[in-house]
Order: structure tokens, then C-alpha cells, then sequence
């Protein structure tokens, strides 16, 4: 089994396995492996940056000012479609995990699930902050430059904000996803249930400001790419909402991989 787990990226031949070990480096480490080892993981980070400045730059081709034109928002709009990407990665990230009893050398090798599960968050969570912040400074600069004169009012710190509020909301969506995976165990059932829901369920009830609707996932946490809110919740509140989502989320994860047989 040990040699098993070694060439699965669990540990080091002739290393000490990581359960035994009981230190967590070397499991976020083995965990970090199968990430990026894995070319669908890899695709949908980049998909998340692709997508994001696409979407962002086609948004600010649309010349058309209404009264509630936001600069900052149509500049950063393509995040809207970039988050189908993340939580693509954080979905098949912690499915692959229940598809071949991959779980059971998993934790062969961590046989603390709660260490295991932390690490394996960690792994998802870490590059999805990067490519975050990648992706939030890009998208910033092509939406803004094809807006031209439109974003001059744009100050240093609202653009500061959206960059780490792009991030930020990025990864706590990927985590959110992982965390439902986890509970389901399936990352067709996954995404079956999520991407409906922001493309669809939360565009019908998006306009519904003040209500309810200001504390979907989706639509609080985006509140932080927003100049002015007109909600009921603020940047940083909103994203506080969506963090509360993804600790809910994972909360039932841990629950289910320590509760559950592998």
C-alpha cells in the first residue's frame, strides 16, 4: 500500500508516511501534486483567467450608459463567467478523490481526515488565490482600457479593492464547490446543482435588491467588484456572506469524509 500511495504523489518512497509522520506539510504537499499533475485542473485555472478577461473586455465594447452604469463592475464583469471555471476546479478537485478509490489511498497515507481534508482545501484554495489576483489586475486593466474615458473616475483604492475582493471571491466560490463535492461525492451532481443556479436561478432573482436575493453566495460576494452598493449589504459584508457559504459548505465536507466510509 505504501508503495501504492508513492506513486500516486502521496509520499516519498522510502519516506515516512505522512500519517505516520503527523505533519501537515507533507500532505498539502501530495495533495499539491495531484493537482497539478492533473490536466483538468490545470485547464480550468487558466480557463478562470481566459475567461474573465474575455467576458470583461466584450462587457466594455457595449458603449450604452444608464443610470446605474458601474465602471468598476463592467470592467470586472467577466468574473461572472471566470467563477463557472473555479468552481469547475474546486469541484473535480475533490471529486477525483471519490472516482478508483482514490480517497482510500488518500488516507492510506493521511489516515487523520481531518488533516487530510484541511490539506486538501489548502491545495485547491492556494492557486485559485493566485490565478485570483492574476486574473482580477488583468481583467482590471483590459475592461478599463476598452472602457477608455468611462473608468477615469476610478480611484486607486476602489481598483485595489476589487482586485483583492476578485481573489478573494474566486476562492471562496472554488472552496464552496469543493465543500459540496465532498458532501456528494460526485462532481457531475456538483456542478449539476451549481452552475444552473448562477446562471440561471440567480440571474432571475438578481434584480431583486434588498431582499433576500443580496445573500445568495454569488450575489453577496460580488458586491465587492461593485463602485456603490445599493443592496442591503456592503463589499466587505458581502463577502463576508459568501465566506460564511463556503464554511458551511465545508463544514459538511469534513463531516462527511470523517463520518463516511471512504
Amino acid at each position: 500500500m505504501r508503495d501504492v500511495a508513492a506513486s500516486k504523489g502521496l509520499t516519498e518512497p522510502g519516506a515516512t508516511p505522512v500519517g505516520r509522520s503527523g505533519a501537515f506539510a507533507p500532505a498539502l504537499r501530495a495533495e499539491w501534486i495531484k493537482i497539478r499533475t492533473l490536466r483538468p485542473l490545470v485547464v480550468a485555472l487558466l480557463a478562470v483567467l481566459l475567461a474573465t478577461v474575455a467576458f470583461s473586455a466584450l462587457a466594455g465594447l457595449d458603449d450604452s450608459e444608464g443610470p446605474d452604469f458601474d465602471p468598476l463592475f463592467s470592467a470586472l464583469l467577466g468574473v461572472s463567467f471566470g467563477q463557472i471555471a473555479a468552481i469547475t476546479f474546486g469541484t473535480q478537485a475533490m471529486a477525483a478523490e471519490y472516482r478508483d478509490g482514490a480517497l482510500r489511498l488518500s488516507l492510506a497515507a493521511v489516515p487523520g481526515r481531518g488533516r487530510w481534508f484541511l490539506a486538501k482545501t489548502a491545495a485547491i484554495g492556494a492557486p485559485v488565490l493566485v490565478v485570483g489576483l492574476v486574473t482580477g489586475v488583468t481583467g482590471l486593466l483590459v475592461g478599463t482600457s476598452v472602457l477608455g474615458d468611462r473608468a477615469d473616475g476610478l480611484g486607486p483604492a476602489e481598483q485595489a479593492r476589487a482586485v483583492i475582493g476578485c481573489a478573494l471571491y474566486l476562492t471562496l466560490m472554488a472552496l464552496f464547490a469543493a465543500g459540496l463535492a465532498a458532501v456528494l461525492r460526485s462532481g457531475v451532481a456538483t456542478l449539476s446543482i451549481l452552475i444552473p443556479f448562477l446562471l440561471i436561478v440567480s440571474f432571475v432573482v438578481g434584480g431583486a435588491s434588498g431582499s433576500v436575493a443580496d445573500l445568495l453566495p454569488d450575489k453577496a460576494g460580488q458586491m465587492v467588484l461593485h463602485r456603490t452598493q445599493d443592496g442591503t449589504l456592503g463589499p466587505w459584508t458581502g463577502l463576508g456572506v459568501t465566506a460564511l457559504w463556503t464554511a458551511a459548505a465545508l463544514g459538511a465536507g469534513a463531516w462527511s469524509v470523517r463520518r463516511r466510509d471512504a
